[in-house]
């Protein structure tokens, strides 16, 4: 793994993790791939190494795997998606204290600590930025097209296509007012604003989202 690894900790996470520069010669007995039916994994993967219950929370023991000790370490390797510099590596807290998200070249894998065999891998490939969100409890995944939003819960939303090809952040507005009511009434609430790009005209659209449900709002 020659790429840059990026270091999030912005949520409060219930884990330590290591991005190690290379497969470690004395392996934990815990070990896990992901996805597990990758090819060739092993060739500029991600490797994590993962202490479950050594974050800045308590660890959820009631929900730690059964056979192994709640704080016993594994290993996590990640498939590599893109060598591309434009494609994020690195480590990310969730809104879920126990989960972790290790990104591998843009190929994003949410994974529980309690239970390392439970995982999700977001859909787009690849991811191009990881933005987290504390305040509204969600980390958001940017991919080409649109945005998909995960929460405490899992999957929160996912916006409607955004741009042919590349969607930048522009920022977030916390007071804005948009016709967000079921009646089209005005409702407050916190916008995601930012750019898409159209390939007909080839010109620059902005959107604007409502950060509870994804919606456009402008």
């Amino acid at each position: 793994m020659s790429q840059a690894i990026q270091i999030d900790l912005t949520f409060p996470h219930a884990w330590q993790a290591e991005a190690l520069a290379a497969r470690p010669l004395i392996l934990p007995r815990r070990r896990f791939v992901y996805p597990r039916d990758a090819e060739e994994v092993e060739r500029g993967a991600l490797e994590v190494l993962v202490r479950p219950g050594q974050g800045n929370v308590g660890p959820d023991r009631e929900n730690a795997q059964p056979n192994a000790e709640p704080d016993e370490p594994f290993l996590a390797t990640c498939a590599l998606g893109f060598r591309d510099p434009s494609a994020p590596t690195g480590i990310w807290s969730t809104p879920k204290p126990e989960e972790l998200c290790a990104v591998a070249g843009g190929y994003a894998y949410l994974i529980d600590t309690n239970a390392p065999e439970r995982f999700t891998m977001i859909k787009y490939r690849p991811v191009l930025r990881v933005l987290p969100i504390a305040a509204h409890g969600l980390l958001l995944f940017v991919g080409h097209h649109s945005i998909l939003a995960w929460g405490r819960d899992g999957q929160a939303w996912e916006s409607e296509k955004l741009s042919d090809e590349g969607v930048e952040i522009a920022g977030l507005d916390d007071t804005g007012l948009h016709d967000g009511g079921p009646d089209g009434s005005a409702v407050a609430g916190a916008i995601l604003r930012g750019v898409g790009w159209a390939i007909q005209t080839d010109k620059e659209l902005a959107f604007a989202l409502d950060l509870r449900t994804g919606r456009r709002v402008e």
